[in-house]
This record gives C-alpha cells, structure tokens and sequence, in this order.
C-alpha cells in the first residue's frame, strides 16, 4: 500500500505542477515552510487513496501477489517485495489508472481526472469559481466474489449450464471455485449466462409451486 501512495503521490505532484499551486500550501494537513513536506500533495490524495486500496486488494485475491513475494530486510527492519511481483502490481495499478469514470458526461480516466479536479481546485483558490466538489466522480467497484453469484452457479445442473452455452470444463472450474473459499473470477459474458439459468430455474419453481 505504501508503495502504491507513492504512485498516487507522483500523479497527484504532476497534476499539481502543471497548474502552478504551492505544493506545500495545504489545507486538511499542516502547513509547511519547507519542500520537503508537500502538504497540498497529501491533501490532493485523500480522495483517491481507495484505488490503491482496491487495487492491492484485487492483486492479492486475483493471486498477482502472494506473501511469498515479500522479504524481511533486517537492517531497517522494512518488509520488501521481489522485482516481478512489483512489475505485476504496476500494470495493476496501470490499468486501475486507466479505468474510466464517468465526469459530467464525459470517460475520462484516474489521472485525468485528477489533473481536472486540481484545475478546479485552482480555479476556486483564485476567485474563478464559487465552489468545489471532490464528491464526485465517487467510486465504483464490481466484485465477482460474492455469496449471490457462488450460489447461483452452484444451484446449476450441468444440463442447464449446457443449456445457456456454458462448457463442460467452464462449469467443472466454476463449481470447483464456487465450492471453495477461494476469490471467484467470472467473466461478464458467463455471468450473463449463469444469471439468464438462475432465472429461468426460478421461473419454472414458480410454475410448479402454482401448480
């Protein structure tokens, strides 16, 4: 995580610089009289600080990362992680970064994002605007490893898994994992499928408890 705040950091100092605000100007940390301890840049993480939390949650359920990866240094007693697994959490956090939300009416990515809201960050200090939002965009976070999802594709017989166009060894993977306490990955497609089977199970419950 802490490896992560430094890639925010970077982002949050850029975007920062390109508009021309004191970087040691902070208003939710201290004020500081030196560079070193750039207060504003701090300031300007908080509202983002969940994607790095989402994203090293999703290195390790996806299995990206793993304690192995990590090693005790005991000369200053810092835990630290192998060159490969930091390689892997970047393009991680890459693609995180380049997710995109939606800002009035507009897809822009995270560090795009940040650098609009430091734009109007800049616009408010000087006069130019009345008020300023860092509510939004508010985050969203899709999760396949849920107990509705692990039941629905548990519930399925392999006939009605073949019926809605699931293979034989996708749904051997499916309930092996949905069995299990391990992290579920279900692509948007199967999902679709395992959803229209569910209903369609419900539907002919239904018919037979009215008859």
């Amino acid at each position: 995580m802490n490896y992560g705040y430094g890639f925010l950091e970077g982002e949050c100092r850029r975007a920062i610089n390109t508009v021309g605000l004191e970087l040691s100007v902070g208003f939710l940390h201290d004020f500081s009289g030196y560079q070193t301890k750039q207060s504003l840049v701090y300031d300007l993480q908080e509202p983002y600080r969940w994607l790095i939390d989402f994203t090293v949650m999703q290195a390790f359920e996806s299995g990206s990362m793993d304690v192995p990866d990590f090693y005790f240094t005991g000369d200053d007693y810092r835990y630290r992680f192998d060159v490969q697994a930091k390689e892997r959490f970047i393009d991680l956090l890459r693609k995180q970064f380049n997710s995109g939300a939606n800002y009035k009416g507009r897809i822009l990515k995270w560090d795009t994002l940040i650098q609009e809201k430091t734009n109007e960050l800049a616009r408010f200090v000087s006069g130019r605007s009345r008020g300023l939002d860092f509510s939004e965009p508010s985050p969203t976070f899709v999760t396949t490893n849920n107990r509705a999802v692990r039941e629905a594709i548990l519930s399925l017989t392999r006939y009605e898994a073949r019926k809605c166009g699931i293979g034989k060894s996708t749904f051997h993977y499916l309930q092996k994992r949905a069995a299990s306490s391990r992290p579920l990955k279900v692509y948007e497609k199967v999902r679709v499928r395992v959803a229209q089977a569910a209903r369609s199970e419900d539907r002919k419950g239904s018919v037979q408890n009215r008859g």
